[in-house]
């Protein structure tokens, strides 16, 4: 189980930025969820800026440069673009496997391909779009260590904690199951989207809500976690998931 210091010194656990089904496990069946997410919120410090060296990056798709930002055509060619508007239904999905975990997927708004390291990538450049990708983002974090770190470096833009939010992706894996449950577009222009990830889960018999809140930018023909904000992935506990609109698999 985490620890105070361990929690200071993980880029990931500041301020809120928690990733890895190893955490989410351990919140639940230590019972301090919430006593972390008061401490996260006390807390002003944010992850280092890196230095000047850039992590490196997966070849299996392309990657953020710093000298390319938003872009209009998609990586793999998805149909469609709208810079605008929001989702208020469910979007119609077909429901796969990575592990125990279901994703969403869609011929339309992806995902439209995936690494030979197993991460899925490649949105339409749309509201539903950066749902779907939210969703997949979310699920992909509940992987194994290297299934984590090889989606997040295609995942993160080239922004200033890229570095510092990649240093760390938890060092082991647990027993936590999570599926979808619902979301919400907080906001969306286009260019950013901010969505809002309902999920369910269990941890050795113990079942819990949660929200994920993704900061994400359209970059360079995808959907990218906002490597630009300190805080680009946030999770919660919920009491449920009521406000949510209802997308889980049936």
């Amino acid at each position: 189980m985490a620890n105070g210091d361990e929690t200071q010194q993980t880029p990931f656990a500041r301020p809120g930025f928690i990733v890895g089904a190893v955490l989410v496990a351990a919140l639940i069946v230590a019972g301090v969820f919430l006593t972390i997410l008061n401490l996260n919120r006390g807390s002003d410090t944010a992850p280092p800026v890196p230095g000047s060296s850039s992590s490196a990056t997966s070849s299996a798709a392309p990657s953020p440069t710093a000298t390319e930002g938003a872009g209009g055509i998609s990586v793999c060619g998805l149909a469609g673009e709208v810079l605008s508007g929001t989702v208020t239904t469910a979007p119609d999905s077909t429901w796969e496997y990575q592990d125990v975990f279901a994703y969403p997927t869609s011929p339309t708004y992806g995902p439209g391909a995936t690494a030979p390291q197993g991460y899925r990538y490649c949105y339409q450049h749309s509201p539903e779009g950066a749902v779907f990708a939210a969703a997949n983002t979310t699920i992909g974090l509940f992987g194994d260590v290297e299934a984590r770190r090889s989606l997040l470096e295609y995942a993160l833009t080239n922004g200033t904690y890229r570095d510092a939010l990649l240093s760390e992706v938890g060092t082991s894996s647990s027993d936590v199951r999570a599926s979808i449950a619902g979301f919400r577009v907080l906001s969306y222009d286009g260019s950013s989207a901010r969505v809002d990830v309902a999920f369910r889960g269990t941890a050795q018999g113990q079942a819990v809500n949660g929200s994920a809140v993704l900061d994400l930018t359209w970059w360079q023909g995808d959907w990218k976690i906002n490597a630009d904000n300190a805080e680009p992935f946030r999770l919660a506990q919920l009491p449920d998931t009521s406000g949510y609109i209802t997308w889980r698999q049936e």
